[in-house]
């Protein structure tokens, strides 16, 4: 069995996302990076799922070797795509039985070179469908994805809406959204989906940019914009590696100073299975260990409450 969370209690919450080490190297230092990523105290963490079920065993061995490391809750990714509903079922009976009641529930991408979402012949719809049939197998704590720019395959930010309302009525406990980068984008969605009656929490996705070019792959991959000011900041640093990452934790902190003085419930930090970026961020935002509860001021100064 899984330890038990040492979380961050009914405060802030963070959470954090790795992916299955692909190499030997890396799976030895991933719970030493988790290990260090200690004083952001999160309430859980979640590891990623290969396409067609192709990381199955690596997500639920890392959700092992970081929940082992740290005592933290692994949250399995899990994704409808390519799958028959028995084999995505077993998947998540799997987890349980393995002391994982987490899940993030996906759709998934197209696969083959397909240029849109293709359900399996025998397989769930969508993301709400899934949510649906994991409750059918157990009460898992169910995170879901949201998107503040809206995903490339909505119509428009009305269906992309009621495609989150049907996640959330399906029995989904909390969103996470894709990465962004400007404090407006999520403070215009999530006033939108309080229009649409979605009450339940939508957590921050925040990426601390490691390499522009990089990240740009990763954008064209989502539809997350990348602000023209990101990307002047970042070049102004020169082409040392070290500089540009200091201008990205000073991006990535300012953005999650203002979004917590507009009362957000907390960030989810997709880590890229690196610990300095997000350590230094959550430093400049005073989230460390004081206490049972932590809680974020409109400075960014922490508070025992």
């Amino acid at each position: 069995m899984l330890m038990k969370n040492v979380a961050s209690g009914p405060g802030l919450e963070i959470s954090l996302e790795f992916f299955p080490a692909k190499t030997d190297q890396g799976a030895i230092k991933l719970p030493r990076i988790a290990r260090e990523l200690a004083a952001t105290r999160p309430a859980f963490f979640s590891v990623t799922y290969g396409a067609g079920g192709t990381t199955q065993t690596g997500t639920l061995d890392t959700i092992q070797a970081v929940s082992g490391a740290t005592g933290w809750q692994g949250a399995a990714h899990l994704t409808a795509v390519a799958q028959s509903k028995a084999t995505v079922d077993a998947v998540a009976r799997d987890y349980l039985a393995a002391g994982v009641s987490r899940i993030v529930a996906l759709r998934g991408d197209p696969q083959n070179g397909d240029t849109s979402y293709r359900p399996h012949p025998e397989g769930y719809t969508n993301a709400a469908d899934l949510v649906s049939g994991l409750r059918r197998i157990h009460d898992f704590d169910i995170s879901v994805a949201a998107y503040p720019e809206v995903h490339p395959d909505s119509r428009d930010r009305a269906a992309d809406l009621d495609n989150l309302k049907s996640k959330f009525d399906a029995g989904a406990n909390r969103a996470i959204t894709q990465f962004f980068f400007d404090a407006d984008a999520y403070l215009r969605f999530r006033d939108a989906a309080t229009a649409r009656g979605i009450w339940q929490p939508i957590l921050p996705g925040i990426l601390p940019i490691r390499d522009l070019e990089q990240l740009r792959r990763f954008a064209a991959g989502c539809g997350a914009a990348i602000p023209d000011f990101v990307v002047r900041r970042i070049e102004a640093a020169g082409e040392n590696r070290r500089d540009r990452q200091q201008v990205a934790v000073d991006l990535a902190a300012e953005l999650c100073q203002r979004l917590a003085r507009h009362g957000v419930p907390g960030f989810h930090f997709y880590t890229l299975n690196q610990s300095d970026m997000v350590i230094e961020v959550c430093r400049r935002i005073d989230v460390a260990q004081t206490g049972d509860r932590i809680a974020l001021s409109a400075t960014g100064a922490s508070a025992r409450t």
